[in-house]
């Protein structure tokens, strides 16, 4: 039988063909516990990530019956409720690229920041003077800030709350930011309206968008710039994984020049 996976530290969640029955994926979730030392828990992944707050449902396999992963990624550990919190570690190369794009003092900040997942690998990895993480999802926020503690980093702040609220408060403060990372859900909004509300000039704007191809995200980004009366300059176009069949998540990194 063929099955996909994935290891978020002590916790798998497989998905299964349409046709598997029980019996088969309970004995194939035992199998998975065998060979993964690691692993305590085996959980179904039962529908596709959805909303705002990208969630998920799954049923209990095998193992201990636990919602709540520990997992390790670029030096750092994670808690979160792989049910009620968006977690991807197949973003971990993506998170470290952008670590190490980070320079000495910079102000950046996260929006959809997750469990904090981004902001502490850049605090813990990089020398920013502050991270700032916003994310909707109160669960997701009440993870985040075990998280900073878990990882004893002091220069992350979480922020709870809409994007398009936060942003024209951090404004108001007179906050600019040197980097923004975008790690956006599925929607048709691109929020890029509000990151040009608070990045510095010559800052960077690390863009996560949907599509069969890159061409439709870098034009629609090039338009959201000229509503914003902003210029700006395309630095890197790469293929960040897929969602779906022909369909990928892709980054954009640009740099605003004004």
């Amino acid at each position: 039988m063929k099955i996909s996976y994935d290891i978020l530290g002590n916790v798998i969640i497989a998905k299964f063909p349409d046709e598997a029955k029980k019996p088969e994926k309970i004995k194939e979730a035992n199998k998975l516990l065998k060979e993964k030392k690691s692993v305590e828990t085996i959980l179904e992944k039962k529908e596709k990530v959805k909303g705002r707050l990208r969630t998920i449902k799954t049923n209990y396999l095998a193992g201990k019956k636990n919602k709540e992963a520990l997992y390790l990624e670029n030096g750092c550990r994670f808690k979160f409720n792989v049910e009620t919190c968006y977690f991807s570690p197949r973003l971990s190369n993506e998170r470290k690229e952008i670590y190490q794009q980070v320079k000495k003092n910079e102000k950046v900040l996260v929006m959809f920041g997750g469990v904090a997942p981004y902001a502490i690998v850049i605090a813990k990895n990089s020398k920013p003077e502050v991270v700032y993480s916003v994310e909707l999802g109160k669960e997701c926020n009440k993870y985040a800030k075990q998280n900073v503690i878990l990882n004893r980093v002091n220069n992350v702040r979480i922020i709870q709350g809409d994007v398009k609220k936060v942003i024209p408060k951090l404004s108001k403060e007179k906050l600019k930011f040197d980097i923004i990372i975008m790690p956006r859900p599925n929607l048709k909004d691109s929020f890029l309206n509000s990151a040009f509300q608070v990045i510095k000039k010559n800052g960077i704007i690390n863009y996560y968008g949907f599509s069969y191809n890159s061409n439709e995200i870098v034009q629609n980004i090039q338009n959201e710039a000229k509503k914003a009366k902003k210029i700006i300059k395309i630095i890197k176009v790469k293929k960040a994984g897929d969602i779906a069949p022909y369909k990928f998540r892709w980054r954009v990194d640009f740099k605003v020049l004004n």
